[in-house]
């Protein structure tokens, strides 16, 4: 593909310090799409290496996994508008079927409920976590979701419009509380989760998970708000 040709699904790989997996990750975008990775001030060389193999590198100098994925979000030209860790825990290539469901309309918003593969994938403290936040998600919007897990797939104007601000661990679920906000049609599928290449930097880690809990916490205490993107936004373009 040549840097003119049009892309229509962009995957969004927010990293720091992924050097050891970036090769990996890469190999699996699905042929026709682009990978942005968003470099949150790595040290490793990871920029280089995914500029090497071809993805556009996006620098992020503020630390966050939000303010990471909101510069890709940003940054991002096609239509459709794809999230996942670029740790070597999920593979891109799973989301190719996500993508099918939004592009043909059955579905504003869709991510992957992550199943652990083999010993270490998942630690418990994260699993507990995470369940948690899926709980106190479902008394907030009604949504019975089991998972707020990386990897998703969403349209790009819709997505933007949602005025998502959290640009640290809470910008995943402040997007699907927004989005619930707006009607939109938020689903999940099963996808392997596998055990993460390098040491972890986030929930891998209790002071991450906790961190992290926070975060979801604090937003899904904020009122509710009424977001720029509509529903019939989010399905926009699913006949064209």
């Amino acid at each position: 593909m040549t840097s003119s040709e049009p892309v229509d699904v962009d995957v969004v790989l927010p990293c720091l310090n992924e050097a050891e997996a970036l090769p990996w990750v890469l190999d699996r975008i699905p042929s026709g799409w682009r990978a942005v990775v968003v470099d949150n001030g790595s040290t490793d060389g990871s920029a280089d290496i995914a500029r090497e193999l071809g993805a556009t590198v996006v620098h992020e100098p503020r630390r966050g996994f939000g303010a990471a994925c909101h510069a890709g979000l940003t940054a991002a030209t096609a239509a459709i508008v794809c999230f996942c860790d670029c740790d070597a825990s999920l593979d891109p290539a799973l989301l190719v079927p996500l993508v099918r469901e939004v592009r043909g309309g059955e579905t504003d918003l869709v991510l992957g409920r992550r199943r652990p593969q083999g010993r270490g994938a998942w630690p418990v403290h994260a699993r507990a976590g995470n369940l948690a936040l899926a709980l106190m998600l479902r008394r907030r919007t009604g949504l019975r979701l089991h998972d707020l897990g990386p990897l998703r797939a969403a349209r790009r104007e819709a997505l933007l419009a949602l005025g998502l601000t959290d640009r640290r661990s809470g910008y995943p679920l402040q997007m699907v509380v927004r989005a619930a906000d707006a009607g939109w049609r938020v689903t999940e599928h099963d996808v392997p989760y596998l055990p993460r290449a390098g040491a972890s930097k986030g929930t891998g880690t209790w002071r991450g998970t906790w961190q992290a809990v926070w975060d979801m916490s604090r937003v899904l205490a904020e009122q509710s708000v009424t977001p720029a993107a509509t529903a019939q936004q989010a399905r926009e373009g699913t006949r064209r």
